[in-house]
Parts: C-alpha cells; sequence; structure tokens
C-alpha cells in the first residue's frame, strides 16, 4: 500500500458548517491508513483573495480543526481549488510514486469534486470515501457521488474499503500509536 495515500482535504477551522458529523469516520480512515501504511496528506485551502473573510493565511480559520488526528507532518496548502495546483502535494505524489488515492473531507461540491476530476485526468486511481466527505449543501451529495464515478472514481464507504483490506475500520481506531 505504498503506493497509496490517504488526502484529508479542507477540514479547516472554517469550515463550520456539516463537518463535525463526519469527523468519527474521517479519523477512523486516518487511523485504517496508518495501519495500511498509506502514506497519510492534509489538504489546507489558504484563500488569498483581496477581501477575504475565511481560510486567511495566518489565521485560526485556516488551521486544521482539533478534532482531526494529525499523524504525518504531509500538510500541503492550495489556493484552488485542486489540491494539484499545489506544487509541493504534486511533487510529494510524484516522489513518493503515489498512485492511488483516497479522498476525505470538504467540500463534496467544490474542492473534493474538483482534485477527484482533475486526479482521474492525471491518470491516478481515485476512490472518494463517501462517508468521509461533506458539503455546505448535503442535499448535493448524491449528485456527487454519482459525478464521482462518471468521471471514473470510485466511491466506497470507509466499511466496504477495510472490508476489501480485510481489516475492521472501528477497531483500527483504538490502535497503539
Amino acid at each position: 500500500m505504498k503506493n497509496s495515500a490517504l488526502v484529508v482535504m479542507d477540514l479547516q477551522n472554517d469550515i463550520t458548517k456539516n463537518y463535525r458529523e463526519i469527523m468519527e469516520n474521517v479519523n477512523a480512515a486516518i487511523a485504517l491508513a496508518v495501519q495500511k501504511e498509506l502514506h497519510i496528506v492534509y489538504i489546507r485551502h489558504h484563500n488569498l483573495s483581496d477581501g477575504t473573510r475565511t481560510f486567511k493565511p495566518g489565521t485560526h480559520g485556516a488551521e486544521l480543526v482539533p478534532e482531526m488526528q494529525v499523524v504525518s507532518d504531509h500538510i500541503f496548502t492550495k489556493s484552488k481549488s485542486n489540491a494539484l495546483t499545489s506544487e509541493a502535494f504534486a511533487a510529494f505524489l510524484k516522489e513518493h510514486g503515489i498512485a492511488e488515492v483516497y479522498l476525505a473531507g470538504a467540500d463534496a461540491a467544490a474542492c473534493i469534486k474538483s482534485t477527484c476530476l482533475n486526479m482521474a485526468k492525471a491518470g491516478y486511481t481515485v476512490c472518494v470515501l463517501s462517508d468521509c466527505i461533506t458539503s455546505y449543501d448535503k442535499k448535493k451529495l448524491p449528485e456527487m457521488l454519482s459525478y464521482y464515478e462518471s468521471k471514473g472514481c470510485s466511491v466506497l464507504t470507509l466499511g466496504e474499503v477495510a472490508k476489501r483490506e480485510n481489516t475492521n475500520w472501528r477497531t483500527a481506531t483504538h490502535d497503539d500509536r
């Protein structure tokens, strides 16, 4: 699994709507990724637009949410929806020969959508963890899941991934690290 990565996107303090609902699953995904020796990457968004009120670099709102387990120093910053626009993140993927990514985080209708599409176009195998993503508008989630699949990405729950890997993801969260 060394050529795989869990990519957790934009779970920052300025994401105030709905993210707490997925945190147990996101932390379970992180624990499973540790157990399976995947690279674990965190992407944070910095809004560089003039007059912005959210995701401003250097503010509390731009920091990763405190509820999230941060188990690696692989934290990359982007200023556009697509995570591949972070040159450091793209270089990390190349340097480590990562060909498969599991996506978690927010927002399903924006940054997850753009990253999913662009990573698939770039030849990565992409799996969106459907119970580890959220959106400001949760009514859009079913539409987004269909969209991801239409672009060649797989959509699985964390439990389905764990079953495929022959692991109980619920017990993975209690690993001693």
